[in-house]
């Protein structure tokens, strides 16, 4: 029987949920849906990189529309799938907010957008030869590391939205005048408004809306200038290496090295969301198709200029308010984000938008990220102080570069290059400490037990599986938790039901109260 992580054949694609059929015209819709949704995300990434690259417009445009050619192209690669590459579910693919940090940290360092462009290509090819393997890395990507180094890219943009609020350019006439904090004031309450009262509809295309708001404002106000919208040709492909060839910096690599493996648990973890969304089978193999088709794609995106990509969680979102799982939904929009990639008078409109309106959105859009890391956090367990010290110290190490910029200026250029990108810090930080704190400590049989493997073919219940957690596994006949302690079992329904009553209520506040509790 072919494995489900195999491209199905057309007799059995109609058994799978993601590969529903609608109209065409529910297709079609449901598609732009799918692009509006991500499309504030999509062009941040290239502003913040245009901007801190000090780019003019035309350039700033180019950028654009790169994003949005080699997001549709990895869209596509993703949701329609080849043998072995690509997930096939309605995942929507962008340039990932996880590189900016270390993007912008390789640029001020001198290294180009050029030595930005060959560390994406040459990380992202490891990515994709270690896609099979990283089933074996991703246990060392707990909640406590991936919520580490979310809430970090989080924090590390926020200056980002407080500077382009002001203006985007320290050197240019007005920056930081009440003028442009005021227009990126109106653009954040408009943000606001549309989020609470705009109805099903609006409220999820608040930013993308606000942002229409503000450069209205802005048009009106003087603050704008679309005079260069039009200059030549309204259809173009994107020109390969626009910026020249890549050049390789092995500090720059590995920095971005360390973005790649973020990315794929990020992308790791989207894909067994979708498929609780959906209902659709997963495992290792086909997780590592979608891994392939992630870095497969973030390798070609230099190519085209553009950045690595990876799934948008906000899109997930998506399907699961619509139930809408027809993968070939995504697979059009992907279509349609090609075809925009090839329209630069877009590419032009979204560069004359002025920053302090992109600033306003900011705020949102990258506080998002940041929440998204504190809800992850909160599925840590802080019990033993541990995983506390670690989340303390990996964010404070992903402050660093915000707070003191010249902290890494007299140590040698590669360690500049590597740690003076907060996500990069922080990213190592917790990597390290979670490691040494809690992979060591796990009873050293359990890689003996792990290796034996299962005989024989089991499944578990529901309610089974949902007392699990990640990392948990049995050894010598006793189920021990990621830190390697153990968990006693109750021997019916109803001394559970006692014992989590008395656990709530402060009775049993040891592993031993619990196992006299339990009789075990």
């Amino acid at each position: 029987m072919p494995s489900s992580a195999s491209p199905a054949l057309p007799h059995e694609r109609g058994s799978r949920p993601e590969d529903e059929r609608l109209g065409v015209g529910r297709t079609v819709a449901y598609a732009v849906q799918h692009i509006l949704t991500m499309y504030g995300g999509l062009i941040a990434v290239p502003l913040v990189v245009a901007s801190a690259a000090g780019y003019d417009a035309a350039t700033t445009a180019l950028l654009v529309a790169a994003a949005l050619f080699v997001g549709g192209f990895a869209t596509f690669l993703q949701a329609w799938g080849l043998p072995r590459i690509g997930s096939q579910l309605p995942l929507v693919q962008g340039v990932s907010f996880t590189g900016i940090a270390t993007m912008l940290s390789v640029l001020a360092t001198g290294g180009g957008i050029q030595s930005v462009m060959g560390s994406i290509m040459v990380a992202s090819a490891f990515g994709f030869l270690v896609a099979p393997f990283f089933a074996r890395v991703l246990r060392f990507f707990p909640p406590v590391v991936t919520g580490s180094i979310i809430t970090t890219i989080g924090i590390t943009l926020v200056p980002v939205a407080a500077s382009w609020s002001m203006g985007g350019d320290e050197k240019a006439p007005g920056y930081g005048s009440l003028g442009n904090i005021a227009l990126a004031g109106v653009t954040l309450l408009a943000v606001l408004l549309l989020s609470k009262f705009g109805g099903a509809v609006l409220s999820r295309l608040a930013i993308l809306v606000a942002i229409v708001v503000g450069t209205v404002v802005a048009w009106a106000t003087g603050m704008a200038d679309f005079s260069q919208v039009g200059q030549g040709p309204w259809v173009a492909l994107p020109s390969p290496f626009h910026f020249g060839a890549p050049t390789f910096h092995m500090a720059a690599i590995v920095a971005m090295g360390i973005v790649i493996l973020v990315n794929m648990a990020e992308t790791t973890a989207d894909i067994l969301a979708l498929s609780e969304i959906t209902g659709s089978r997963i495992n290792s193999a086909r997780i590592a198709d979608g891994l392939r088709a992630d870095m497969l794609s973030s390798a070609v995106a230099p190519v085209f200029n553009s950045f690595t990509q990876t799934a948008f969680v906000q899109n997930v979102g998506l399907v699961a308010i619509t139930k809408v799982k027809s993968r070939y939904v995504v697979a059009l929009g992907g279509v349609f984000m090609v075809l925009l990639g090839m329209l630069p008078v877009l590419g032009q409109v979204i560069a004359a938008i002025p920053l302090p309106v992109m600033g306003g959105a900011g705020f949102v859009l990258f506080g998002t990220v940041m929440s998204s890391g504190i809800r992850t956090l909160a599925r840590v367990d802080y019990r033993g102080g541990m995983n506390l010290i670690i989340v303390a110290v990996s964010l404070s190490f992903g402050m660093v570069p915000i707070v003191a910029p010249t902290f890494y200026a007299a140590f040698p250029s590669w360690v500049g290059i590597i740690f003076s990108s907060g996500i990069s810090s922080a990213a190592v930080v917790a990597l390290v400490m979670n490691f040494f704190f809690n992979e060591l400590s796990v009873h050293k049989s359990s890689t003996e037990a792990m290796s034996l493997g299962t005989v024989g073919l089991r499944v578990l219940s529901p309610r089974e599986a949902g007392a699990l957690q990640d990392g948990d596994q049995f050894v010598d006949g006793r189920l021990l938790d990621a830190q390697g302690r153990e968990v006693p079992f109750a021997t019916s329904q109803e001394q559970y039901e006692s014992v989590r009553e008395r656990i709530s209520a402060g009775e049993l506040t040891s592993l031993e109260d619990i196992r006299r509790a339990v009789g075990n």
